[in-house]
């Protein structure tokens, strides 16, 4: 099984498949115990490899420790590409933000009126929910409900899980809990495809990457 390298087809997914650490220091280099943190991270999330970028200004430092997958010599290195998981929530919420911002949404807007053939099994939940209440897991439907369609793998389109969210029963009235959940990010992804005619990737990659 790789657990390093690849990329997973949808978005927002939390599969906790690796640890990738990114970040920001006032260190212009490298902390001298950074191996040793590294190492114990590995051993505490059961990963066999992780890269860490320290970046401050204009300095740019990457480490890379284990291999990309179980059983095989191939080291991580600063090119080595990680699944990211949830990261991709932040992703997607910052792209909403984006057209937001220019205009093309509204916080507010109902996903119903934005997005084609959205529905949830709840009709009053179909008709309500708003973009914000599709970013903060507050939706009715059970903890991770939803996951099973694509873990551990799926050849389902985006659109597919879009419309299969209308037989997903809801755990709880709409917004009277919290609980989390992946497949409405993939419905958020979508919509930023509805309303700027970009793919999410495309999106991301123009305005964020």
């Amino acid at each position: 099984m790789k657990r390093c390298s690849g990329r997973h087809p949808m978005l927002g997914i939390g599969l906790g498949w690796m640890l990738c650490a990114c970040a920001l220091t006032a260190f212009a280099a490298p902390p001298h115990d950074l191996d040793a943190y590294a190492a114990r991270a590995m051993r505490t999330f059961g990963a066999p490899g992780m890269a860490v970028t320290i970046a401050q200004g204009d300095q740019i430092i990457t480490r890379a420790y284990g291999v990309r997958e179980l059983g095989m010599p191939g080291r991580v290195d600063a090119h080595t590409t990680f699944p990211i998981g949830s990261n991709t929530k932040a992703f997607t919420s910052v792209s909403l933000a984006i057209l937001v911002d220019d205009g093309k949404l509204h916080w507010h807007d109902h996903v119903a009126d934005r997005l084609p053939g959205f529905q949830m099994y709840d009709a009053y939940a179909s008709h309500e929910m708003t973009i914000i209440d599709l970013l903060t897991h507050r939706s009715g439907l059970g903890l991770g409900e939803g996951d099973l369609m694509f873990v551990p793998t799926t050849n389902r389109t985006r659109a597919e899980f879009v419309r299969s969210l209308r037989y997903l029963k809801p755990a709880t009235s709409f917004r009277s809990g919290y609980a989390y959940d992946n497949v409405l990010y993939v419905a958020a992804g979508q919509l930023i495809q509805a309303v700027s005619g970009k793919t999410w990737e495309a999106f991301v990659k123009q305005h964020i990457s």
